[in-house]
């Protein structure tokens, strides 16, 4: 019984641990460029688009396909920068668990 108590009392601790990560991630602002830096969008840990920035020289009218994909680009270069900071946060916080490999948390 006392190992099962003592479970418990570890998953309130990693529920706790888990509601503040996940309040450092939604407050985590990311910057992804393309284009060398002609294009920077922010974004937050979420996913939420911030911004755009977009270098004037892009702004002619037979480059617009270009500065799409440039827009694109910057956009997975900051999700994938974001998606980095939540595994980092995830792995040290789930350090010494018995977590499956390739489970993804938070779930």
């Amino acid at each position: 019984m006392r190992d099962i108590m003592g479970m418990m009392g570890k998953v309130k601790e990693m529920q706790a641990k888990m509601e503040k990560m996940q309040a450092e991630i939604a407050s985590l602002e990311v910057e992804g460029k393309s284009g060398g830096g002609l294009v920077t969008v922010t974004m937050t840990g979420k996913g939420d688009l911030k911004g755009v920035k977009i270098d004037p020289s892009l702004f002619k009218e037979d480059e617009v396909e270009i500065l799409e994909d440039l827009i694109v680009a910057a956009h997975k270069d900051a999700k994938d920068k974001a998606e980095a900071v939540m595994a980092e946060k995830t792995k040290e916080m789930t350090a010494g668990l018995p977590i499956p490999p390739g489970m993804k948390l938070p779930f």
